[in-house]
């Protein structure tokens, strides 16, 4: 470690009293010696990874990290703060502040040695030692562990020193005991399930970066395990990778416990044990708790949802620790995720129906009856017709698989009953969330019941479906489908009835929302919106202008930071560069997700520019009445378009505000010659604002 923190590097008389402040301060020396290349956008990754999840622990720590592209070396810069400074912890705030820098293709090598740091951290004598430091350099010598200065736990040099151990297994005494079959000597055996031997535990840590909180959670576990006299063993999922446990090691474990913000890599090899599934910071603050909680659901006997098939969708694709509206997001979100297929396919043979047949077409008599091989109406009626029929899906497919978000394939049928039963009574996109909904929530609650074993197997296939179709339809005809009908009804007639300034306004809003997260929840709602206008047999004009706004902004934050990098290339990474062509044909295609390179790497600057155009051009295509009956396809559906000239207008006019923002935005950060960091004193404004938090999130 000795190249990755010298004493310029240490500050023990932190003044800042922000979170962002400390991270500037510490980056400053980073950006000094040549580790950090461009400060904003390496504050703007400190900043993003702080918003996933604070790096705030008990004990008086904070520790700020991001692997970054700004990065020419892994680096770790300390400060020492008297006052303290607010990181998230639940215990205060933190005296003992370490930034740790990595490249955004560090090795593992380098990835060990930082794992080593937050496992030290776990060590009170470390932490204890570094607040009586008296200089920069003996700080500096104690974390580096420079002769013996630094005091580490029996395990630390195992981890420092061998990297398979340290990046993805237990330290050397746990993991003896692990293939030996007994406690550490020093810890008294615990009762086990198993006569003569002690209670045995598996245990796997992960994080978003995969650099500290993954190791500190195994220290701490590892460190509880042996106190309570039981066998734990870690598996630590981290940035370089991760060694399975071996499957004899996972088979003769009595409990499971997940302590991760990120999901668990093959998490099926854990099935059929009782398990504990928590955040990281669990892991590092209270795993006397975990451990505690584990055996008391192997005593009661209780195997979780993961034991059946690894919990249900959203389980295995979100984050552990979500609250109620995280979970809700996931839930609509896998519903319109599996809706947006049916949306293009079905929108697009009609839009094709409508071009070859005319407008006439959806009167057309049924194919079956009439179907003439030689006559172009007769294909433009097949078209019209076979989308007709994929649209007629899109509210039992958003249903079900809401529903199966929730409560996985028993979800399945009562989701898609509701669902269908909300499109035959006109409830429509409002009626299939709420079914979806329903059907879920009655399926988890049928799943709480004890059966008796006998029935366990009929229940999937018979008692579930029966009963949950049966409740949700209940509810769907009876109790909620009027009065969702006439809200449905309300909302399409008071779409029906905008003009003029009021449907300029919701242009802009529409537009707002499309460029907001680039393809995240927030540009979903406002795209469903849209395409449930359209969703039937003879749309309203009013419908098509809102789907005509809503693709036209879509397609501007992709051209227009491709645009930004050939007008002005030299506020564009290498990397940013080549990204740019390939966002000139997402953008055409209706593809905003296009622009998410751009907004990872600088959020603060390409989000309000990309919402600026969004608005500008969401706003002019309801000025100009443009209409689209087509979901999808972007300029390769320009003939489908009502006003196609005037639609293009719009696009081009919010695609060169959005280049015009971004690269002012970006210009007012003057990169000094040959370094790309920022130059200190030009624009303070600015630059504070990159190091706050980001409060736009950007969708992946």
């Amino acid at each position: 470690m000795s190249d990755m923190i010298t004493a310029d590097l240490v500050d023990l008389d932190l003044s800042a009293e922000t979170k962002e402040a400390v991270a500037r301060s510490l980056a400053e020396r980073m950006v000094a010696l040549g580790r950090v290349t461009d400060l904003d956008g390496f504050l703007a990754d400190v900043a993003a990874r702080e918003a996933q999840m604070p790096t705030g622990l008990d004990g008086g720590i904070g520790i700020p990290h991001c692997r970054s592209a700004h990065v020419t070396e892994p680096t770790l810069a300390f400060g020492r703060s008297t006052a303290g400074v607010d990181f998230g912890a639940a215990d205060g705030p933190a005296d003992l502040i370490f930034l740790i820098a990595a490249p955004a293709g560090a090795d593992d090598a380098h990835l060990t040695i930082l794992s080593s740091l937050a496992r030290q951290l776990m060590n009170t004598e470390f932490t204890d030692a570094l607040r009586a430091a008296g200089d920069p350099a003996a700080a500096a010598v104690l974390i580096r562990g420079d002769e013996a200065a630094a005091p580490t736990t029996s395990e630390t040099p195992a981890t420092s020193e061998d990297p398979e151990t340290s990046e993805d297994s237990v330290p050397a005494s746990a993991a003896a005991s692990a293939d030996a079959g007994t406690a550490p000597a020093a810890s008294p055996a615990a009762p086990g399930p198993a006569s003569g031997r002690p209670f045995r535990i598996v245990a796997v840590t992960s994080c978003p970066t995969g650099i500290a909180h993954t190791y500190m959670a195994a220290e701490s576990l590892e460190n509880a395990g042996r106190e309570a006299g039981v066998e734990l063993v870690v598996e630590t999922q981290g940035s370089a990778g991760f060694s399975r446990l071996d499957p004899a090691v996972i088979a003769d474990a009595d409990g499971v416990i997940f302590a991760h913000d990120v999901p668990v890599r093959e998490k099926e090899r854990f099935a059929g044990k009782p398990t504990v599934d928590v955040g990281v910071k669990a892991g590092i603050n209270k795993p006397a708790q975990l451990i505690a909680d584990v055996r008391g659901k192997a005593e009661r006997g209780e195997v979780t949802a993961s034991a059946k098939g690894g919990g249900t969708p959203v389980e295995r694709a979100g984050e552990s620790g979500d609250g109620y509206g995280t979970r809700l997001r996931k839930w609509l979100m896998t519903g319109v995720s599996y809706m947006v297929p049916f949306v293009a396919a079905g929108g697009l043979l009609i839009a094709l129906g409508f071009a070859i047949g005319g407008w006439e077409i959806n009167k057309a008599p049924s194919v079956m009856e009439h179907f003439s091989w030689t006559q172009v109406d007769s294909w433009g009626a097949l078209l019209f017709q076979i989308g007709g029929v994929a649209f007629g899906f899109l509210i039992p497919v958003l249903a079900g698989y809401i529903a199966y978000g929730m409560a996985d394939r028993p979800g399945l049928v009562p989701g898609f009953v509701g669902g269908m039963i909300a499109s035959n009574i006109a409830a429509g996109f409002l009626g299939g969330l709420v079914a979806g909904l329903l059907a879920g929530g009655v399926v988890l609650a049928i799943q709480r019941i004890r059966i008796p074993p006998v029935l366990r197997g009929i229940m999937p296939v018979v008692v579930i479906p029966l009963i949950s179709s049966l409740v949700v339809g209940f509810l769907m005809f009876v109790v909620v489908g009027k009065p969702i009908a006439e809200a449905q009804k309300g909302m399409t007639d008071w779409l029906a009835g905008l003009s003029g300034t009021n449907a300029v306004l919701l242009g802009v809003l529409l537009g707002l929302m499309m460029s907001f997260d680039l393809g995240g929840p927030v540009n979903k709602v406002a795209y469903a919106f849209a395409t449930a206008g359209i969703a039937v047999q003879d749309p309203s004009d009013s419908a098509m202008k809102v789907m005509a706004a809503v693709m036209a902004a879509g397609m501007v934050p992709p051209l227009g930071m491709a645009l930004a990098t050939v007008v002005r290339k030299k506020l564009f990474t290498p990397t940013e560069r080549e990204n740019g062509k390939a966002a000139w044909v997402l953008g055409a295609s209706f593809i905003s997700e296009g622009a998410i390179p751009f907004a990872a790497a600088d959020p603060l600057r390409v989000i309000p520019a990309s919402m600026a155009g969004g608005a500008v051009t969401g706003a002019l295509s309801m000025a100009f009445g443009a209409t689209l009956r087509a979901p999808h396809g972007g300029v390769f559906v320009v003939p489908l378009i009502g006003s196609p000239f005037l639609y293009l207008l719009a696009v081009a006019a919010g695609v060169c505000v959005t280049t015009a923002v971004v690269v002012v935005l970006k210009g007012l950060r003057k990169p000094l010659a040959g370094t790309g960091t920022a130059e200190p004193g030009t624009t303070e404004g600015t630059t504070s604002a990159t190091a706050s938090e980001p409060k736009q999130p950007v969708a992946a």
